[in-house]
């Protein structure tokens, strides 16, 4: 079992940044990618950033150049989502995710992120 936690949610105005954490914990060495996905009303949860153990990268096309996924070194399993130029289209719930070898799926509580116009 792996336990994903989530911090750094809140409101901001357009153009403003936010930064997201995610602290995986549990039995971490089987991670393969963690990444955070959003879900705002009445849409389905999507994909917004990935990162692989040996820290490939993935974004939405939607978020490219205005966000950033990262982590402290190869090993680690804290992953962030710098969030920069804000729009209120980014407004959703966002969630941690990771996924490991053994085709196991782990998801954050969620961390709301609002962006006012």
């Amino acid at each position: 079992q792996v336990q994903l936690v989530e911090s750094g949610g809140g409101s901001v105005q357009a153009g403003g940044s936010l930064r997201l954490s995610c602290a995986a914990s549990g039995i971490i060495f089987n991670i393969n990618v963690m990444g955070w996905y959003r879900q705002a009303p009445g849409k389905e949860r999507e994909s917004v950033a990935t990162i692989t153990r040996g820290g490939s990268t993935n974004y939405a096309d939607s978020v490219k150049g205005r966000f950033t996924i990262s982590k402290d070194n190869a090993v680690s399993t804290v992953v962030y989502l710098q969030m920069n130029s804000l729009k209120p289209e980014d407004t959703a719930v966002y969630y941690c995710h990771t996924s490991t070898w053994s085709l196991s799926n782990y998801w954050g509580q969620g961390t709301q992120v609002t962006v006012s116009s």
